[in-house]
């Protein structure tokens, strides 16, 4: 959100730095046509489970391994007195739970505890909903109490929420409390014990949600950051989970739709990916599937972008063709797709639109968009697109296709794959860059020479990292700043652009930078998701030609640092200016082209800027650096202005007739 507040002593020095500067560097924006549309869709989200985005973090689930799935059956659990995994549950996919009995003593215990994604976070007076299938094996009643512990705690009792089930019968039913906590800790355990006649009981699929998530599902501080951004693309579920290390753990859609309570868990792939970050408890318990993402894409208004198996695991660790999927053994990966889309826009009289209806949306989700491969590269990804190709527009002709560039920006494999993406018919070309702050600034003009009748582009994971220290130092989000005014002037060939990766846990990430980072109880917005922000709450709807001499201001030589673009809504005109150099540089606006009896009317302006290049916002400093919003007033054409040493300015105007 952008902060109105007074300037303060970092943006204070624009004045002075007005007049130290010697000449004004003159922007023309031409007004006498509107330019390239802007594409909906063009700044958006990916997301990937990587780093507890999902379970643990978006997820607002609280219970780790909460239906005995994982290969340890009791992996997060503790046990104590007589504690039995069994295996004929009622859910077929899921068919573990635990059986309670007696623990032989009235002066002992049995039951169960939870550590949660590190650690359950239980706050004050936000209560939760606990719930758990359960039945009494000899068909009579037995009682269990449910208590979340804070194990810090100084108190005479680490009880800070409790409350009694009964259970009757010896069928399985779903049962139901709430817990309020009276204490705040971001570390709570849930307990469970055997109670009352101490009767045995069987209890499988134990969850705790906080109340306030939102549907029941998402994390609300999370949410809330997604839906900020004003996303017009969603892209998921990755990303190399999309591909798995085995074919056997690779992402498989159809294991995530149904009730949560029968949705196999599956490794996930970066539990092992990087072995000095190594978690050996990281699974996925589908828990966040396929219909939880696509009705995500709904409450934050951004089309939903799948991406699909195409029939390839993870190439940087399964080297030679012989690991992989043959072409002839891709029916079941191509019939996945067919049914996917069948899924999110089949009538309720189809199998799978059947399956939404039931899962609470009979209404068709809208889906666009499709992605087939993550970051394949080599000949043997067309050979295996072509097929999907093929049957996607027989089946359906009106959904686009997005194909991979591959994992790397340019090369061989880059150069090889963009014409195959042509010659395959692919809609857009998803071109991946984790590059460093010299390599974003080389880019300024990466688009404006690419082929106007061929795909368009999808920027589908980037970020930038300086030197060998990958966080979220203000630098690098300035560097991404004046990389995509390149993005915005070229909206005719870009129409997509997602930063990668999207969640981050403070204690449990595999990689970095990432947007958004987060403890149990606590998020902050990094400066990147700062930019990200400015640019979707100021997209336009079309670009506006600006120059500087004829030439596009990319940080050419000669321009000292500078990037520009500018873009019109309706009557409204943003100009974003991104100055990358060590001074304050002053700037010429000069709108051209106006039509008779038309004027411009400057409108204030928002600076995203901080004096030391290597300072970020964390969870104790949430709002560090943000955006501030100041004055800018006049009447144009004309307008003069300073950009302040390292900062990015987008400066607001409005048209009037």
């Amino acid at each position: 959100m952008i902060r109105i507040r007074t300037i303060l002593s970092s943006l204070a020095c624009l004045a002075a730095a007005s007049v130290a500067q010697a000449q004004s560097r003159a922007f023309d924006i031409d007004m006498r046509k509107p330019g390239a549309p802007v594409q909906s869709t063009m700044y958006g989200i990916f997301f990937e489970d990587i780093n507890y985005a999902a379970d643990g973090g978006l997820y607002a689930e609280l219970v780790k391994n909460r239906s005995f799935e994982f290969p340890q059956a009791l992996q997060g659990w503790k046990s104590f007195g007589r504690v039995e995994v069994r295996d004929d549950g009622p859910f077929g996919r899921c068919p573990h739970y635990v059986r309670l009995s007696d623990p032989g003593h009235p002066a002992k215990q049995t039951g169960l505890e939870n550590e949660g994604f590190l650690g359950i976070g239980a706050e004050e007076g936000r209560s939760c909903s606990f719930s758990v299938w359960a039945r009494v094996p000899d068909g009579d009643e037995a009682c269990v109490r449910v208590e979340l512990v804070s194990p810090a705690s100084m108190s005479s009792s680490q009880t800070i929420a409790a409350d009694s089930l009964v259970f009757k019968g010896a069928s399985w039913a779903k049962y139901t409390l709430k817990l309020t906590p009276l204490e705040t800790d971001p570390k709570a355990v849930l307990r469970i014990y055997l109670d009352g006649s101490r009767n045995a009981v069987d209890l499988e699929h134990v969850s705790l949600i906080p109340d306030d998530a939102v549907d029941g599902i998402y994390r609300r501080d999370l949410e809330q950051a997604l839906a900020d951004l004003h996303p017009g693309i969603f892209r998921f579920p990755g990303g190399c989970i999309v591909e798995g290390t085995e074919e056997a753990d690779r992402y498989q859609w159809k294991n995530t739709v149904g009730i949560p309570e029968n949705r196999p868990v599956n490794l996930n792939k970066w539990q092992y990916s990087t072995t000095g970050r190594f978690y050996p408890d990281y699974y996925q318990s589908y828990g966040l599937g396929f219909y939880e993402y696509f009705r995500l894409s709904e409450i934050i208004g951004a089309e939903p972008l799948p991406i699909l198996n195409c029939g390839l695991v993870c190439q940087f660790q399964n080297e030679t063709t012989e690991e992989q999927i043959p072409v002839d053994h891709l029916d079941a990966y191509i019939q996945d797709v067919l049914d996917l889309i069948e899924f999110a826009n089949g009538p309720v009289s189809s199998e799978w639109g059947a399956l939404r209806a039931e899962m609470g949306h009979p209404e068709p989700f809208g889906l666009k968009y499709v992605g087939i491969g993550n970051e394949q590269w080599g000949e043997i990804y067309p050979e295996r697109l072509k097929p999907f190709v093929e049957a996607v527009r027989k089946a359906y002709p009106d959904i686009r296709i997005v194909g991979s560039a591959g994992p790397f920006p340019h090369g061989e494999e880059f150069d090889y794959l963009w014409p195959e993406m042509a010659k395959l018919g692919a809609d857009l070309v998803d071109e991946h860059y984790y590059r460093s702050a010299e390599w974003f600034l080389s880019q300024g003009t990466r688009y404006d020479g690419y082929d106007r009748k061929g795909p368009k582009v999808f920027a589908g994971e980037y970020a930038c990292h300086i030197d060998d220290r990958k966080w979220n130092q203000f630098q690098a989000a300035l560097m991404e700043a004046a990389l995509m005014t390149g993005l915005e002037r070229n909206a005719d060939i870009v129409h997509m652009a997602t930063y990668a990766p999207l969640f981050a846990h403070v204690e449990g990430w595999q990689w970095r930078p990432d947007l958004i980072w987060f403890d149990n109880l606590r998020s902050f917005r990094t400066t990147s998701w700062y930019v990200q922000h400015l640019y979707g709450t100021y997209r336009g709807r079309n670009v506006l030609t600006l120059r500087e001499g004829g030439r596009p201001v990319a940080g050419l030589e000669g321009q000292d640092g500078l990037f520009a673009s500018a873009v019109m809504d309706g009557d409204r005109i943003y100009v974003k200016v991104v100055n990358t150099s060590d001074k304050a540089q002053d700037v010429t606006l000069n709108f051209k082209g106006l039509r008779k009896h038309a004027s411009v009317k400057a409108d204030g302006r928002i600076d995203l800027a901080c004096a030391d290049l290597q300072d970020e916002n964390t969870l104790d400093e949430p709002e560090k650096i943000v955006p501030v919003r100041s004055g800018f007033e006049g009447d144009g054409p004309v307008f003069h202005a300073t950009a302040a040493a390292s900062s990015f300015s987008v400066f607001l105007f409005v048209t009037e007739r």
